[in-house]
């Protein structure tokens, strides 16, 4: 990390990246977030309002899965990707009069939740693309209430390491900026002022027919955000030669000769615990923080 900010990503790009919200959600989202929703299964306390943070990308069925965890929750939805992206979602939101789910559960609220107003944050497969990732989870850290929890998902360093070893083989820039390590997060939320943070991690590996189907879906899953990436526009041939050590190189055996890329995959956990006052001559305390320290005071 250099100072706060990942070194190998730039800001402009990752902002174009950000706005440019897709229609639906990539697979690869979608199952991401089945899988974390089964780890809700270790949540005892089921929150009174919950967030969902840009769902559009982080994938509109999970978002499904924790609603039906939830069923009396209130939910939030903070899309921050384009005021256009939040219109097409609250289009897809939007229950006619005649609709039971209209009576049967209140409607979700759209735009950024208010400090302290949620019980439990939920993100997925968003922070590896954030430029100032610790900016975010503060960010995240504010919107949750004293005792609610943090839920995120995201990708880790050894995702694409065939393809990058392919790159470097070959001469080529980084096809990719360097994805952050499940510790450094935990280290992030602890400095953001969470508690109890735990990390964990698996691979996927997503096997693909040819090189132009691998590239469609590496499409859909991000763009190169790296500083150093190739500037200008690739040619013809440069695309031919890609298309031949794609097929050469990442052709797997075990996989019936389809072309393999690994994904590894970074959840977190963490709770938000009742502010603390350091102890020094003149102290200062945020009116909230105060509120908050009160409710949480142990009898004498």
């Amino acid at each position: 990390m250099s100072e706060h900010l990942p070194p190998t990503i730039d800001p402009v790009a990752a902002a174009r990246w950000h706005a440019s919200a897709p229609q639906d959600a990539p697979w690869l989202h979608e199952e991401v977030a089945r899988r974390m929703h089964e780890r809700l299964q270790w949540i005892v306390q089921p929150p009174a309002a919950w967030c969902d943070w840009d769902p559009l990308r982080g994938g509109l069925q999970g978002h499904a899965l924790v609603a039906g965890q939830f069923p009396q929750a209130a939910s939030v939805i903070a899309e921050t990707s384009s005021p256009q992206a939040q219109a097409r979602l609250q289009e897809r939101f939007a229950r006619p009069w005649w609709s039971p789910a209209r009576w049967s559960s209140a409607a979700p609220r759209f735009g950024l939740p208010e400090d302290g107003a949620v019980q439990m944050l939920w993100s997925n497969m968003a922070l590896h693309m954030a430029a100032d990732p610790q900016a975010l989870i503060a960010q995240w850290h504010r919107a949750l209430a004293v005792d609610g929890y943090l839920m995120f998902s995201c990708l880790g360093p050894d995702t694409l390491r065939e393809l990058r070893a392919l790159y470097a083989a070959l001469g080529w820039p980084a096809p990719g900026h360097a994805f952050t390590d499940m510790h450094d997060w935990g280290d992030m939320l602890v400095h953001a002022g969470f508690s109890e943070p735990v990390m964990d991690m698996e691979r996927i590996t997503l096997t693909f027919a040819s090189p132009e189907r691998l590239l469609q879906e590496l499409r859909g899953l991000g763009r190169n955000l790296h500083p150093q990436r190739f500037a200008a526009l690739r040619g013809r041939r440069w695309r031919e030669q890609l298309h031949q050590q794609l097929g050469q190189r990442l052709a797997s055996e075990q996989h019936g000769g389809q072309l393999a890329l690994t994904f590894e995959i970074v959840y977190g956990h963490a709770f938000k615990p009742a502010p603390r006052v350091r102890v020094a001559g003149e102290s200062s305390v945020p009116l909230q923080d105060l509120r908050a320290m009160l409710r949480n005071r142990p009898p004498r």
